[in-house]
């Protein structure tokens, strides 16, 4: 496992950690589609991880790990994710690459830290593989963005692509909404998956669009796509693991929750509020009795 970062496992909580797997490879995820394409093998499966812990538990059963610039919402409680930084990223990302031994490692690339240049791009994108062993980058864009694409992927640097609702230009789309309800821009969305798989990009995110237009970009294009609020015809599907683990309240219309881990945590908060104030934690059991 190649990180700049290690752990010590004679103290830290991430142990015991899985037994190693191998990993699995970009151009393993790339030729996925060939099989999908046939009706064969399996859609892939790919969540977001911040943590080691979280990383852990995701990886025995994901393809892929997005650290996502989610995270600056999920983590720091910030409004959007345009004031994430790559130092956040990278942090965060070395830890998923830490604690997983399977998935492909993907790490978003953040707002400003690429659409200035494709030197730019390669720069920062080159940082973050160097600073957290990751596999990949994502980089959100399409038409104007497929000659960064194409400068990296040429560079030997793998880059998802990610269209349709693209987070980081909500204040240029005006919020959240799903994308493509006129013609014109449903021409456009389709427009820019082709340009970025054209470009190189090994897989595509569709993101918050009107179902149609995913079942024609997943028709259309030679590499996977992943849907997130798009379609079950996409050639995967990605969710924010705190969402779809019900840590939060208000969600996307597009996400299927799978627990109520905010109500299990409240509810053991509350049970170990009560036990301390009551004096019954901690018991003989949680404490140190003097040695004979």
């Amino acid at each position: 496992m190649s990180t700049t970062f290690t752990i010590d496992t004679a103290t830290s909580r991430a142990n015991p950690v899985a037994a190693p797997m191998k990993r699995l490879t970009v151009p393993a995820v790339r030729q996925r589609k060939a099989a999908l394409t046939k009706g064969q093998g399996e859609p892939l499966v790919m969540l977001t991880a911040y943590t080691v812990r979280m990383a852990q538990l995701m990886d025995p059963h994901c393809d892929l790990l997005l650290v996502g610039d989610s995270l600056g919402q999920v983590i720091y409680g910030l409004p959007s994710t345009v004031p994430v930084t790559l130092a956040m990223m990278a942090a965060h990302g070395a830890a998923v690459v830490r604690g997983s031994y399977h998935a492909v490692v993907v790490i978003d690339m953040p707002f400003g830290s690429y659409e200035a240049s494709p030197q730019q791009a390669f720069e920062s994108a080159a940082y973050l593989l160097k600073e957290t062993g990751a596999a990949a980058v994502k980089l959100e864009g399409g038409v104007a963005m497929a000659p960064t694409v194409a400068f990296l992927s040429e560079r030997g640097i793998p880059v998802m692509g990610h269209v349709g609702l693209t987070p980081q230009a909500v204040n240029a789309l005006g919020g959240y909404g799903a994308r493509g309800r006129s013609q014109e821009e449903a021409d456009k969305i389709i427009g820019d998956a082709r340009a970025v798989a054209a470009a190189g990009a090994f897989a595509v995110v569709i993101e918050g669009v009107v179902e149609t237009i995913a079942i024609a970009i997943t028709d259309s294009i030679d590499v996977p796509t992943i849907g997130i609020g798009a379609s079950a015809r996409c050639d995967g599907q990605v969710l924010v693991a705190e969402d779809m683990l019900g840590l939060f309240e208000r969600v996307p219309r597009f996400v299927k929750r799978y627990a109520d881990m905010a109500g299990f945590v409240g509810d053991s908060v509350r049970a170990y509020a009560a036990e301390v104030r009551e004096r019954s934690f901690p018991t003989a059991d949680q404490v140190y009795a003097p040695r004979d």
